[in-house]
């Protein structure tokens, strides 16, 4: 095989010889140097095809030499050397396929198992632009109006074949059907790579997926994304044109996700769906994760944090400080996209809009809820909450003095929210057990204290309202344990049953006060945002750095974005309370590499009744 591909290789070459300086018809010139670097700059890609790796690379080789020898014999051995009009045609097809037949060869020699270095995709990179620039300049003397000015005598031909064009009209025969539909298939086939460019490095079209950006974006809305401005990289690779699009807070931009790895098998998989994608008109997609359930990738979110700005989301407000301003301070430009209270939304879009919002994740009940515990959070007096929790502490050891039983051990309570209130009647009676539990609860409840005082305050969080915001917020699930406990063991103690005690009117009230906050913690991370880039331990801030950006979606509810990990926990309320409450959270803020950005969202074009430029200001 290599043998056979020499001397291919040698008769090539000793022809190629001829034609550039032996040929001394001038009728060519003006295709002849296009043409030659058409054909070098596809010979040398083709080299740099070869691959030794036994996968799926070892293609690439055998077909990018079949379109660069084709691409030879057609155009300069039989087009330009003998000036035979009858292999024009062919030229022309061969012409317009060698840019897609290399690209293809490309992602092949990038998809093997052992990759290529950068400079080595640097030069095939900017071999396949010099086949592309140089086949079009080739082209364009291929065209009707000029082609017949490169050989007079090629128009007598074409006259004599009572034909206006390069491919003379015969009558409906058998293979003029024939040609007929491969014409059509031809066409369709180079549509199809025409798209595939156009999608790699101009615009793509982008069917929103989820509701994360409502009102902006509904579940199916069609979306133009410019893709040149930032920079858009050949397939499988990290080159391509430079990123001209600065980014600014507000930007909808799409981008890949970094929940994902951007290994070569993922990459091969993204690649070949894309292509599946576009030509079954969206209708199937392979890009799908282990499970086998579609990846939430690429991603369409707005520009909400820029390099240089250490974030914080508390109470639905966005703030950001810099190194110049230590000082967090409101985002008010978030306020202007940011939807936290859906229900009158969907309301009145569900009114004037065929298609409706889907998911409200929050009523209008709930919504007040919600803001009712925020308040009561940001009035709750932590001087206050430390004299009650002491209090119901040393009451509750005169209870145990009482009623409790010493020879018990030690079974301290689950710090999760729902295990303190779900079972209240039996964690009391363990409470009242040994104690050793005793000591936990008296732990439990004035541990966050320190020398009877509160622990901490805004000065110690350093403006972390967030940090701030759980530690009163732990306080006031303590306060309502203890209370329920309380009342509980006073309730056993007077020789209460379990039913009589479920009724007793103060123990409703605090357990719908512990619902309430049960509610709160459950949205707790979706609602707020700890400090994002995290300071050092010694409480010297970090900012997001150069080239990076934090995303977020509109519908601030219902959007699982740069917030947010794909696994969640049982994480402590706060750091500074040994005995802090336990909440389930997935809050892992990360920010952006402007690499992994595809474009900026510029046009919706569908539905036609919402046609317009995407609102970014």
């Amino acid at each position: 095989m290599i043998r056979a591909f020499a001397k291919c290789l040698i008769s090539e070459v000793k022809i190629f010889y001829f034609i550039c300086f032996f040929d001394y018809s001038r009728n060519m010139n003006k295709i002849r140097i296009p043409a030659v670097i058409t054909f070098v700059s596809s010979l040398l890609f083709t080299l740099f095809s070869l691959s030794f790796s036994f996968d799926v690379s070892l293609l690439a080789f055998p077909l990018s030499f079949a379109g660069t020898f084709f691409l030879f014999y057609f155009l300069l051995n039989k087009t330009i050397r003998l000036e035979m009009y009858g292999s024009v045609a062919a030229s022309v097809k061969f012409l317009q396929y060698i840019p897609f037949i290399h690209l293809a060869s490309f992602v092949l020699r990038r998809a093997g198992k052992n990759g290529t270095y950068y400079w080595y995709d640097v030069v095939t990179v900017f071999l396949w632009c010099a086949v592309f620039i140089s086949s079009l300049a080739v082209l364009y003397f291929f065209k009707e109006k000029r082609i017949f000015d490169l050989n007079p005598e090629w128009r007598k031909i074409a006259e004599k074949n009572k034909g206006s064009g390069i491919i003379a009209a015969k009558k409906l025969t058998p293979k003029r059907i024939f040609l007929e539909a491969m014409d059509w298939i031809d066409a369709l086939v180079q549509a199809v790579f025409m798209v595939l460019l156009i999608q790699i490095f101009v615009l793509q079209l982008y069917v929103i997926p989820s509701e994360s950006m409502v009102p902006s974006f509904l579940i199916g809305d069609r979306v133009v994304v410019l893709k040149t401005p930032s920079g858009p990289k050949f397939p499988l690779s990290d080159v391509g044109l430079p990123c001209l699009k600065k980014y600014s807070r507000g930007d909808v931009v799409v981008f890949r996700n970094p929940h994902y790895s951007l290994d070569r098998k993922s990459e091969v998989r993204t690649v070949v769906s894309q292509i599946v994608y576009m030509m079954t008109f969206t209708t199937v997609n392979l890009n799908v994760d282990e499970s086998g359930q579609p990846k939430a990738d690429p991603l369409v979110k707005r520009i909400c944090g820029e390099p240089g700005e250490q974030l914080v989301m508390q109470d639905g407000t966005l703030y950001a400080r810099t190194a110049a301003d230590d000082e967090f301070k409101p985002v008010e430009f978030d306020s202007k996209f940011a939807c936290w209270n859906l229900a009158p939304v969907a309301a009145r879009m569900n009114t004037m809009k065929k298609r409706a919002v889907q998911d409200v994740p929050l009523n209008q009940k709930s919504y007040d809820l919600m803001l009712e515990i925020e308040k009561e959070r940001r009035d709750l007096d932590l001087s206050s909450a430390a004299f009650e929790c002491r209090a119901i502490s040393k009451a509750f050891y005169s209870i145990f003095n009482s009623v409790g039983k010493y020879d018990a051990e030690k079974t301290p309570l689950s710090l999760k929210t729902y295990d303190l209130f779900s079972n209240y009647y039996e964690n009391t009676k363990k409470l009242l057990s040994g104690k050793e539990n005793l000591s936990w609860f008296n732990s439990f409840m004035c541990g966050w204290q320190e020398n009877g005082n509160p622990g901490a305050s805004r000065a110690v969080f350093n403006g972390d309202y967030y940090a701030e915001a759980n530690y009163r917020l732990n306080v006031m699930v303590k306060l309502a344990a203890g209370r329920t406990f309380l009342r509980t063991a006073e309730l056993i103690a007077k020789g209460y049953s379990a039913d009589d005690i479920n009724g007793d009117s103060k123990i409703i009230e605090y357990l719908t006060m512990a619902q309430k906050l049960h509610f709160y913690l459950l949205i707790l991370d979706q609602r707020n945002m700890p400090v994002f880039p995290e300071s050092l331990e010694d409480g010297t801030p970090q900012y997001i750095p150069e080239n990076c950006y934090f995303m977020m979606g509109d519908n601030r509810f219902n959007s699982l974005d740069m917030r947010h990990s794909y696994e969640a926990s049982f994480k402590p309320l706060t750091k500074n309370d040994e005995y802090s409450v336990l909440y389930y959270s997935n809050i892992s803020p990360q920010y952006v590499s402007k690499k992994r950005i595809l474009g900026s969202a510029v046009y919706r074009f569908w539905p036609a009744n919402r046609m317009g430029g995407i609102k970014t200001r």
